[in-house]
């Protein structure tokens, strides 16, 4: 089940100042959750909805990333040793007696659904969303620049977690999920409470024209995701992009909330592919979570 102790969130936590940053976070709707070094952010309308969620950083672990750090999966550039210790750090945050559901994450359109327990053991399935609704289950995706997705419907339980790089973009994965949740738990899509995680942002990620032909393909008016910056390439926003995917599903505007946090452009506190490959040979990977807390 997901029970057990919290920590508070910081304004509730003897009521000290927020710094400029929790006070950005406060207004955005997330806040920190820290303990032992390991932190994590909360996105407070999912958790006061009745979802234990979390997106995690790189603080706190025990993998050389280069140094301390949480790598979450990954397992062909870490040990399994240090990657079940971060694990269980990670989950510690968040009430870890429940068990994560993840996949094999490929870069397109597929859902697994988690219907039991048995379910959650097929971890190798090829697939970029799962979904779910049963108490003792956290559905979580990994991510190191692409966009992760935490979707939670008070009305029913139903919740999913989403990997959407560009290519799951151009997929409408984020779409998907959404009408999957509809199919399999009759879900109203205007009762969803969404939350777009860390990722590579708007002001940073830069790609070709491979990318920039893929998203005019499949988007009306994809100029509006795309700013040119030289000769076939543009910086590009997967975040405002998955956003009106959301929209267009028939999900309030005022129910999905965004993190404000660019992974490229903060790795003091995220991994980074775009950085990271290049520079170390290898990179971490964060993992974003959502479950339903038990009554």
């Amino acid at each position: 089940m997901v029970s057990g102790h919290l920590p508070e969130p910081p304004a509730a936590a003897g009521g000290l100042p927020l710094t400029p940053e929790e006070q950005i976070l406060t207004e955005k709707g997330f806040y920190w959750r820290e303990l032992d070094g390991v932190k994590v952010l909360i996105c407070r309308e999912l958790e006061n909805r009745g979802f234990v969620n979390g997106f995690s950083t790189r603080l706190g672990g025990v993998s050389s990333f280069p140094a301390n750090d949480l790598n979450l999966a990954g397992f062909d550039e870490d040990s399994s040793e240090n990657i079940a210790e971060n694990r269980r750090r990670f989950l510690a945050l968040l009430a870890g007696d429940s068990k994560l559901a993840t996949v094999w994450q490929v870069h397109g359109d597929v859902i697994k659904t988690i219907l039991t327990p048995s379910d959650i053991r097929d971890s190798d399935d090829r697939a970029d969303a799962v979904i779910a609704n049963l108490t003792d289950v956290l559905a979580g995706v990994k991510t190191a620049d692409c966009v992760p997705i935490l979707i939670g419907d008070p009305a029913t339980g139903a919740f999913a977690a989403i990997h959407a790089g560009w290519r799951g973009t151009v997929l409408s994965i984020a779409a998907k999920a959404v009408a999957q949740l509809v199919d399999v738990y009759n879900c109203n899509a205007a009762d969803l409470i969404c939350v777009i995680g860390p990722a590579a942002s708007g002001k940073n990620y830069e790609v070709g024209q491979d990318v920039i032909d893929a998203f005019a393909a499949n988007f009306a008016e994809s100029g509006r995701f795309l700013s040119p910056t030289r000769e076939g390439h543009a910086l590009i926003d997967l975040h405002a992009a998955n956003k009106e995917q959301l929209m267009n599903c028939g999900i309030d505007p005022s129910n999905i909330y965004i993190a404000p946090f660019c992974t490229i452009g903060r790795g003091d506190l995220f991994f980074s592919y775009r950085l990271e490959k290049k520079k170390y040979g290898k990179t971490g990977r964060l993992l974003s979570v959502i479950g339903r807390r038990a009554i």
